[in-house]
């Protein structure tokens, strides 16, 4: 039987990548930030939640990922209301949580093939995003083509995740 927590989790992950693929696309500062400030607390929860779910299936390296995500995802939580320019330091920071996150989530055997693809790729995005604005690309986190092509690889992962807290047991 599918727990409170597991649906409490998906809600999180689809309030999260819809909120915050949809803030991409926004011209409205004000509106970008509020979704991106919605997305960040539902991401928060979520991965709080799974995180306690993977340490008591003692599955600690999936745990683990997932709190480094939450760490990321606050990181660019805290940096969100000051604007898309004034956001790049923190920005830099999340991402690479988020890569590092991802890679240890997608490492072990848990989640689907296709899952765990689409995290490695977003990881990636992210971790070349992140070297390209260090070494002096003007990049933002709107950008593109990066570091807004990771963003969809992102939120299939995250539609994996869902699947996977919502499918019926067997």
């Amino acid at each position: 039987m599918r727990s409170t927590l597991d649906t409490i989790a998906a809600i999180g992950l689809a309030v999260g990548g819809a909120l915050g693929l949809a803030g991409t696309f926004v011209a409205s500062d004000a509106l970008r930030e509020t979704l991106w400030t919605i997305d960040g607390v539902g991401v928060v929860v979520a991965a709080a939640l799974l995180t306690m779910k993977y340490q008591r299936l003692g599955n600690d390296l999936v745990a683990a990922g997932f709190l480094t995500y939450l760490a990321g995802e606050s990181l660019l939580l805290a940096g969100n209301a000051a604007g898309l320019e004034a956001s790049v330091p923190s920005y830099v920071g999340g991402i690479c949580l988020w890569a590092a996150g991802l890679v240890m989530v997608s490492a072990p055997k848990t989640f689907a093939l296709w899952m765990r693809l689409t995290a490695f790729v977003a990881a990636l995005l992210f971790v070349v995003s992140a070297a390209m604005i260090l070494w002096g690309a003007p990049l933002l986190p709107t950008s593109a083509p990066l570091p807004a092509a990771g963003y969809p690889f992102l939120v299939l992962t995250f539609v994996g995740w869902i699947w996977t807290l919502l499918k019926p047991e067997r």
